[in-house]
């Protein structure tokens, strides 16, 4: 069941009944506009596909452009492992880490994270331009009224918003984490998990930037008032438990997150959304991954551009890697290591254009194949343009292209082929949260710290019976930190 905010709904508004002269007209006008409709109806297949607000209207540029950007950061790499014989570059080849992490005062100029996005997402401003916020306040007591310091109370400020968090945190949902526009969530200098109702929930809106979080072990919440804006609470129903809900939202950004043990998707974008970039990611433990597509019969979602890249697809991961619904889906240098039942699936025509992944199949001699057309006959998917160049297939696995265009569509868009597996190593090696010393980055420490727990890469139940703690970070980057006043609710 999709959540609704009921308070969104518009009151029914009462009209009088036109005269016999009026209604007279408008019958005709009616029967003016059926006529131009029919009349251009061949148009509208291909016009389906420019619907969406923030929707790009070359997609092909787009993925050329990323391919591009990956190129010169492995060349750039190459270079520099021929003429420096230590081999310390930081220079991975992955153009999103390469644009930030070289600079060692990084810390200085977090906002210049926004700059560093790939593919559809990459207009994604975040809270670029906006102050700096600091959590020092992991609880989640209120969802109506929450407490300045609390993460509840960033994003739902309507001003733009560059998060940080001032030590590692366990913040333990109430409710789900509803955002307004142009927010960041920046979990470099500390370790975040968040957990519990909801997760995170971006409804109608644009401009994200998550980065560098932990969330896992999501669960149904709902049945209450959540407030979203200074101004607005509304009441909501059940929802359905996902790592991170995009609903009707545009410009966003997730990237070096790690997801895991949700209710329902660990990622879902629907109901129109697009210009979306999930990269660096690390996913495991979870059934259904990845959602994009609200139904088969949905047609604004044939607007949906989506980049999938470098993320790692990990461990007792079973399908949907993603499992698309019409739009535009890029799947470029990602490592898939396993799966139980399927990687890519889809129904209702949507563009696959797989690129440069390692697809690395199970024991299961039946579930070698990448791919799976969900409840379609051959008759209709044959057409569908599904294309896989440059993917490395491992054990056994097998990819079935199909559509009768597809070299013409893709010809422009032609992957780098990895020349080995050691590429994706590379692209794909720093997936998930960053931290620990050889990153700089800071870690939580894996013993008992403070009163609290460290977590290691699967998440214990246990944790979620604790209560939200603060631990010493290992190695401390924040700048000094400073509480911002000028963001007050104005209705409680």
């Amino acid at each position: 069941m999709l959540d609704v905010d009921h308070s969104r709904r518009k009151p029914t508004q009462t009209h009088p009944s036109p005269s016999p002269s009026a209604s007279a007209m408008l019958r005709r006008t009616c029967i003016v506009l059926i006529s131009l409709l029919s009349s251009l109806s061949a148009l509208a297949t291909p016009m389906q596909n420019l619907t969406l607000l923030g929707q790009h209207p070359d997609p092909e540029a787009v993925v050329q452009e990323v391919q591009r950007r990956v190129n010169v950061s492995l060349s750039r790499r190459q270079t520099l492992e021929v003429s420096q014989s230590d081999q310390s570059s930081c220079v991975t080849g992955n153009p999103i880490d390469d644009c930030w992490r070289c600079d060692p005062n990084w810390e200085a100029d977090r906002q210049r994270l926004a700059d560093c996005a790939i593919g559809f997402g990459q207009y994604a401003l975040g809270g670029k331009g906006g102050q700096i916020y600091v959590v020092t306040d992991s609880s989640d007591h209120d969802a109506v009224t929450p407490r300045p310091g609390t993460l509840r109370y960033a994003v739902i400020q309507s001003d733009p918003l560059w998060i940080v968090f001032a030590t590692n945190m366990l913040i333990k949902l109430s409710q789900e984490l509803i955002f307004n526009s142009y927010k960041t969530l920046d979990g470099r200098g500390a370790n975040v998990h968040i957990v519990g109702g909801g997760c995170i929930t971006l409804q109608y809106i644009s401009n994200v930037i998550i980065h560098n979080i932990h969330i896992h072990h999501c669960v149904q919440s709902g049945e209450a008032n959540v407030r979203s804006s200074p101004t607005h609470y509304g009441w909501r129903t059940l929802s359905d438990g996902d790592g991170i809900s995009i609903f009707g939202s545009r410009d966003i950004w997730i990237d070096h997150c790690s997801l895991s043990h949700c209710k329902d998707g660990l990622i879902d974008a629907v109901m129109g959304s697009t210009g979306i970039t999930i990269s660096n990611n690390f996913f495991s433990h979870h059934d259904e991954v990845m959602l994009l597509g609200h139904s088969d019969s949905y047609v604004p979602d044939s607007g949906m551009q989506v980049t999938i890249a470098f993320n790692h697809f990990g461990e007792q991961l079973v399908q949907r890697m993603p499992r698309c619904r019409r739009g535009y889906i890029h799947v470029v240098n990602n490592d898939f290591t396993r799966w139980e039942m399927y990687a890519i699936g889809g129904s209702g025509s949507p563009t696959i254009n797989s690129q440069g992944n390692r697809y690395t199949a199970p024991s299961n001699r039946n579930a070698k194949e990448v791919t799976k057309r969900v409840d379609t006959d051959e008759k209709k998917w044959r057409d569908w343009n599904w294309r896989s160049e440059g993917d490395i297939l491992v054990n056994g696995a097998f990819f079935i292209a199909s559509g009768e265009t597809v070299e013409v569509l893709y010809e422009k868009a032609y992957s780098v082929e990895p020349k080995s597996a050691a590429l994706i190593d590379q692209l794909t090696t720093n997936a998930g949260v960053l931290g620990g010393s050889g990153n700089n980055l800071g870690t939580w420490r894996t013993e008992r710290s403070g009163g609290g727990y460290g977590f290691g890469d699967d998440y214990s139940e246990n944790m979620l019976s604790g209560s939200p703690s603060s631990f010493a970070l290992s190695s401390t980057l924040l700048p000094p930190l400073f509480l911002l006043s000028s963001f007050l609710l104005l209705y409680l």
